[in-house]
Order: structure tokens, then sequence, then C-alpha cells
């Protein structure tokens, strides 16, 4: 069984790159395949999960062999357990507090930015969407107190920001409840 401490994607603008750095992935380190397709505006995204190592050499091993097409890329060490479910569409929300969403033009630095927002606070990862029917972006939301989704949103904000990818950043103090039956 391999260890999932780590994930590691790599996103890109060409899909025939994409699926050849999906190949080289699997080939050249021992890696979990959680999510390799096509995207919204034709791009194409592979994410994998191991040990940090594994998940390191895998992305670089890509990253150097295709060269042509790479978007954004990542290695997100001793990732978040909540990222997992989030990503596959598994979340435990009964009730919203306050709810912040932050969004982003790149799939790579919106994951990198919900880890980053669950690590800085005491939040609870709403859903996390990757690029699917949103013209190629994602986003994430959080929910918690609000002092507590406004630190988790300054923080993934500041991630995406920093690679020229944000959207826009919310944070609502009071949402209505029916907003949870639409997120999920």
């Amino acid at each position: 069984m391999i260890t999932k401490n780590s994930i590691g994607l790599i996103e890109l603008g060409s899909i025939a790159s994409g699926i050849q750095a999906a190949d080289i992935m699997l080939k050249t380190s021992e890696v979990e395949l959680m999510i390799s397709r096509t995207i919204c505006s034709g791009k194409y995204m592979t994410l994998i999960s191991g040990d940090v190592a594994a998940v390191t050499s895998a992305v670089e091993n890509a990253v150097n062999t295709i060269g042509f097409g790479v978007i954004d890329q990542f290695v997100i060490p001793n990732v978040h357990p909540t990222i997992f479910p989030a990503i596959a569409g598994h979340n435990n929300i009964q009730m919203l507090e306050s709810l912040g969403i932050v969004e982003s033009y790149s799939v790579a630095s919106l994951i990198e930015a919900a880890d980053a927002a669950v690590k800085a606070a005491k939040v609870q990862l709403v859903e996390l969407r990757l690029a699917m029917a949103l013209g190629g972006k994602a986003f994430f939301s959080v929910t918690g107190d609000v002092a507590a989704v406004t630190s988790a949103v300054d923080a993934a904000a500041r991630i995406v920001s920093e690679k020229g990818l944000l959207v826009n950043k919310v944070i609502i103090a009071n949402p209505r409840q029916e907003l949870l039956s639409e997120m999920i």
C-alpha cells in the first residue's frame, strides 16, 4: 500500500502532454493516480499521491521530460488530511457558520491554497471544485467562525496572489443555510 502524506499535480495546456506526464509519473515513482483528466478550456491535469520523495520525484521527472505546456505544478508534503475527501467530493458538513470562498484561474494554485487555509485556521472544507464547468477556474469554500474563516481565506489568497492567479475571495459572516445544499 502506498503511503499518502503528499500530493503532487501538474496542470498543462496540452492534452497530449498531460497524458504523457501522467504516464511518466506512474512509471518513474511509486505513486497513486488520484485524477488524470481534461479540464475546461482545453487543459489537462494529473494529481498523484504518495510519500513525499516519490511524489516529488514523479512531478520533477514529468516536468523535466515534458517541458511543453506546463502551466502550473506543485508538491505538497504533509498535505492536510481533509484535502483528500474534498477532492473526492466527500465532506461531512452539516451546517454553515461563516463562509469563505477563494477562486483561482489555476487548479494547482487553488489546491495549494486550500491546504494552506485548513492549516492556517480551525475551519472545515465545504467543497473544492476543480475546473469542470468553470471555464478552467477552480474554487474552494470553508466554514467556521468569522475570525478563523478570515485567517484561512487570507492565507489562501496570499498563495494564489503570489502566482498572479487570484480571481476573487469572499467572506460571508452569516450565510443562509440553503446555500449548503447547493454547494455539496
